[in-house]
């Protein structure tokens, strides 16, 4: 009960700081004003951590590194997300009624300051219940939740980057409809739903819904990929983790080089940005389907020594494996082909940097994930990154 009550006091001081904050100058004199309140209210509540966050937003305030409409924005977010939150359980109801409620809490500051910012609003929304789902075991987890919804929302304002309302809203209906069927059919868990939903929206309101179409089709060829011979790996313990579900660490690790050159490409328009985005789908899904693939072709021999190890050994190869690496490159660069995002000589450049950053894959996880440097997922990462900057590097060398 002092938890709610506290949090409810929280909830006011934010309102008061939103109300009167546009009023009062210079900045550092509000800042102080909330730290100070802030700091009352953890005397006499049990609200530390959201205090923290308080005072740590303030002062990025107060020093000029956050505009006042982000700072009114985290704070009702913040304030009105955990008095929801804090009512529910963890399942996806309560993190949905978390969505409505710091949207609500959004449109209402952007309505009163008069701000056109729903991008910023939708990207800090999806960035907040991300790291909800992420952090919630962490007792001070509301720290890094409201410092990530700020940097997220600043991040999007400082690109000052205009999208039509309309391809907004069909995104995120898009978006979530993706992430909730995926959670449902267990091939996402809850953090694979928010995050893949945020690759979704970003891959759509800064490029179009064609890089979604071929971000889904990996998707698509990695669940199947997965399901191959599933009780067979499992037997020999190399299957998916949760029955093949996928966390966000797998889908950051698999998409984020590819929703940022989206972004770049919607900022600078530079095709060469298409180019280093088909490439590193196309490593993700060439890589998958080596990984879920490749492990049941036999013995399989290290890509750095070209001896035999056990399957199941990270940087260990099979020729299978090999072979649907390049088909898994050629499968995605296709499709964006069909869907008219590259050309017929893109498919080649594609293709091969999806069977190069496989490979990359390989060596990394011989030499760096097996000596405890990089887990699984950022092995993927530097994958992806690799495949992306050789499909870069072959498309300037021949264009």
């Amino acid at each position: 009960m002092e938890k709610q009550r506290g949090l409810g006091y929280a909830a006011a001081l934010g309102g008061g700081a939103i109300l009167v904050g546009p009023y009062i100058q210079p900045p550092w004199l509000m800042a102080l004003i909330i730290i100070l309140f802030a700091l009352i209210l953890m005397r006499f509540f049990n609200t530390k951590y959201l205090t923290y966050t308080f005072c740590i937003l303030a002062g990025l305030y107060g020093v000029g590194l956050l505009p006042f409409f982000v700072l009114a924005t985290t704070l009702a977010m913040l304030a009105l997300g955990e008095l929801v939150f804090q009512s529910g359980a963890d399942d996806l109801n309560t993190y949905l009624y978390y969505v409505i409620s710091t949207a609500w809490a959004g449109m209402l500051v952007m309505v009163y300051l008069n701000e056109k910012a729903m991008l910023m609003l939708v990207f800090g929304i999806i960035a907040g219940v991300l790291l909800k789902v992420i952090l919630l075991k962490y007792e001070d987890s509301l720290v890094l939740e409201g410092i990530g919804i700020a940097m997220t929302m600043y991040l999007i304002k400082e690109l000052n980057y205009q999208t039509n309302l309309q391809i907004l809203i069909i995104a995120i209906l898009i978006a979530f409809a993706f992430g909730y069927f995926a959670f449902r059919f267990k091939t996402a868990d809850l953090s694979g739903l928010f995050s893949a939903a945020l690759i979704g929206i970003t891959l759509m309101v800064f490029a179009d819904a064609r890089w979604f179409i071929i971000m889904l089709a990996f998707f698509i060829l990695g669940s199947v990929c997965t399901r191959y011979k599933f009780e067979y790996k499992k037997r020999i313990g190399v299957e998916q983790g949760q029955s093949g579900a996928r966390g966000y660490r797998n889908v950051f690790a698999n998409g984020i080089i590819a929703a940022a050159a989206a972004v770049l490409y919607g900022v600078f328009v530079e095709p060469v940005f298409i180019v280093m985005y088909v490439g590193c789908v196309a490593t993700a899904a060439a890589d998958t389907m080596a990984s879920e693939i490749g492990v049941t072709g036999g013995i399989p021999f290290m890509i750095t020594t070209l001896k035999k190890v056990p399957i199941g050994t990270n940087g260990g190869v099979t020729p299978l494996g090999e072979l649907v690496a390049l088909l898994g490159g050629f499968l995605v660069s296709l499709v964006a082909l069909a869907l008219n995002v590259i050309s017929p000589w893109m498919v080649v450049v594609c293709t091969i940097a999806g069977f190069v950053g496989t490979n990359i894959d390989s060596i990394v996880g011989a030499t760096l994930e097996n000596r405890g440097f990089l887990g699984n997922a950022g092995t993927n990462l530097v994958a992806t990154i690799g495949g992306g900057l050789f499909a870069v590097a072959l498309y300037l060398a021949v264009h």
